[in-house]
């Protein structure tokens, strides 16, 4: 009986429990960055209403114990003390659910939390969320290898090494070459990573590159990508790229001169360069054919050849020392060098040469060269001739000087050369005007007189003077074959002066005929003559005024009509006066009738004494 009771209990509480039901829906993960904040959802449902709800939030330990870190029911919401959560999580709930809020999530967050809820007769249930926490990664740093790689190595190198700092989860890191990624190969390419976590629990991975390095490598370019997972998607960061050094053989060579263009002349700086293709550049070797004994080696592949000569010339090779030659091959390179040069100029005759005038001379001048030449002549800075050879015909004193020829090569105009000869010709003196001179001169005048003669050997000027004593000479000047004199005179007289230029082989003379002209007033201008004869006339007009007053004052005197004392005198005058004004034609008249009176009155006048009663 019991036995049957028991069973139909059992009976209905499974009855009970398959009609009483809760429904509980979590999300399976969360995702959150490290610092924020994470809200774990947990929502509920009861096929029937319960009288009663109680929330519980359990976390699992990393040693897999259960932990509640929250309880809630209809009158009571709190945090469990002392967890590792009691001051970082807070919950909320309303009809549906509730929400655990976990602030300042932290690595050691990600884990499963669970909900539990019970509705008593209502049902239980319970579900789980797993927290995932992401932290990116620094930015990949990556640094290629200071030394050179081979390309001998068999194996491959280590090319670069590449991190990302303080990621989680953990990162992955790919290389790539020229952009293109690279793939672990068997003797081609290996990668061998290392992960470390820091104690906040952070990772660092460290990837090495391993890479059979190949001659084109020298220009190829190697980075790293970084791949990360943040919340809701997967992000990534590519680094710098970086250059490797890669070692290499020689396998040719190219070697030049310098300066590339143009002609090289004697007293040059050439600079011989020779540049192989290997890397690192090895030491060279240069030798010269001509020389093949004597060896110059160079670290910077430069043979520098300072004022060159024509010796210099020939060619030259260099090859490489390179230990790292894998080839038996030897790589050689050559170049030409040609020294050109112009020797001193010879001019023949030497120096200077004698001439007669009327002779002809041909002067020449040479210079051996590796190229042609062009010869130029000069006299004074005036050219001249051209050619190697100057012709001199019926030479006259005009002939003579200094000649300089000049010696250029068109094709490199920085060499040159000149020489010159003296022409002297010889000759009996020349004067520089050869007709004499008539001239016509004041008395009293200073004359210059020239004479300048050409010869050779160099005249002696004299001077002869007839005529005008007072004379001198200045000094002389001379030049070269030229002499020039000049005197001064003072023309007294007639003269004859003549300059006489000798040397020993000739005389040439040269005369100046001086005629004097006596010093004569100068002729009166117009004006002058005009007022000179009103003068004159006045002076003759008071004279006669003059011998007729005399005459006058003679007659009155005679008739006893000229009264004595100032005042008789005055009065005479006086009367005189009017009497000349109304009769001035009658005592004209007179006067030339009585001319033998008067003329011996105007002799009293002049400067016979008186009788004492007229003084």
């Amino acid at each position: 009986m019991i036995m049957k009771n028991s069973l139909l209990l059992l009976a209905l509480y499974y009855a009970w429990e398959v009609a009483a039901q809760v429904v509980l829906n979590m999300e399976d993960v969360v995702e959150v960055y490290k610092g924020d904040s994470a809200v774990i959802r947990c929502q509920y449902s009861f096929t029937q209403d319960p009288s009663m709800v109680m929330v519980q939030w359990f976390v699992r330990t990393p040693e897999g114990r259960r932990v509640r870190i929250s309880y809630s029911d209809l009158t009571v919401q709190k945090v469990d003390e002392n967890t590792m959560y009691t001051d970082r999580i807070s919950v909320a709930g309303d009809s549906d659910g509730e929400n655990l809020i976990i602030m300042d999530v932290k690595l050691s967050d990600e884990r499963e939390f669970f909900c539990q809820v019970n509705g008593l007769a209502a049902g239980n249930g319970e579900n789980r969320t797993h927290l995932k926490v992401f932290d990116p990664p620094e930015q990949p740093v990556i640094e290629a290898v200071h030394s050179g790689v081979s390309v001998k190595n068999a194996l491959p190198s280590k090319i670069a090494t590449c991190e990302a700092r303080e990621g989680f989860p953990k990162p992955n890191i790919t290389w790539y070459r020229n952009n293109k990624p690279l793939h672990p190969e068997k003797g081609r390419v290996n990668v061998v990573t290392l992960v470390t976590m820091d104690l906040s629990g952070l990772y660092a991975v460290q990837s090495e590159l391993q890479y059979k390095v190949e001659r084109e490598d020298q220009d190829s370019i190697f980075s790293c990508e970084v791949h990360y997972h943040v919340p809701g998607a997967i992000l990534w960061a590519r680094s710098r790229g970086v250059n490797v050094t890669v070692h290499y053989p020689t396998t040719n060579v190219k070697m030049w001169r310098e300066p590339h263009e143009g002609l090289v002349k004697e007293g040059d700086t050439v600079a011989i360069r020779c540049q192989g293709d290997g890397n690192p550049p090895p030491p060279i070797i240069f030798t010269r054919e001509q020389q093949p004994e004597v060896k110059t080696e160079s670290d910077r592949g430069v043979l520098l050849l300072k004022e060159v000569t024509r010796g210099d010339s020939g060619v030259y090779n260099c090859h490489p020392l390179d230990l790292d030659a894998v080839s038996d091959k030897e790589v050689v390179g050559s170049v030409q060098l040609t020294v050109h040069y112009l020797d001193p100029a010879v001019v023949v005759p030497k120096d200077s040469e004698v001439m007669l005038k009327g002779e002809s001379l041909a002067a020449t001048c040479n210079a051996l060269s590796s190229l042609e030449t062009t010869t130029v002549w000069l006299k004074d800075g005036v050219e001249v001739g051209k050619g190697h050879t100057l012709q001199l015909r019926d030479a006259t004193f005009a002939t003579a000087g200094h000649y300089d020829c000049e010696v250029t090569i068109l094709s490199l105009p920085g060499l040159y050369t000149s020489g010159s000869v003296h022409i002297i010709v010889q000759g009996a003196p020349e004067l520089r005007d050869t007709e004499d001179v008539t001239m016509m001169e004041r008395m009293g005048k200073w004359v210059n007189l020239t004479c300048e003669a050409r010869g050779h050997p160099k005249p002696v000027i004299t001077w002869s003077v007839v005529g005008s004593p007072n004379w001198r000479e200045f000094p002389k000047r001379e030049v070269e074959d030229s002499i020039q004199s000049v005197m001064t005179l003072k023309v007294t007289t007639d003269t004859l002066v003549t300059c006489n230029a000798t040397n020993s082989m000739g005389l040439e003379t040269k005369t100046y005929t001086i005629t004097s002209i006596p010093i004569v007033p100068s002729a009166p201008r117009s004006s002058a003559v005009d007022t000179s004869g009103v003068s004159i006339a006045i002076i003759i007009v008071s004279i006669l005024f003059l011998a007729i007053l005399g005459s006058v004052l003679y007659f009155l005197h005679k008739k006893g009509k000229l009264p004595c004392g100032r005042s008789g005198k005055q009065e005479i005058m006086n009367a005189y006066s009017t009497e000349e004004t109304t009769n001035k034609g009658d005592i004209v008249m007179e006067m030339k009738a009585e001319k033998t009176e008067k003329s011996g009155l105007l002799k009293g006048v002049n400067g016979d004494k008186k009788p004492p009663s007229d003084q």
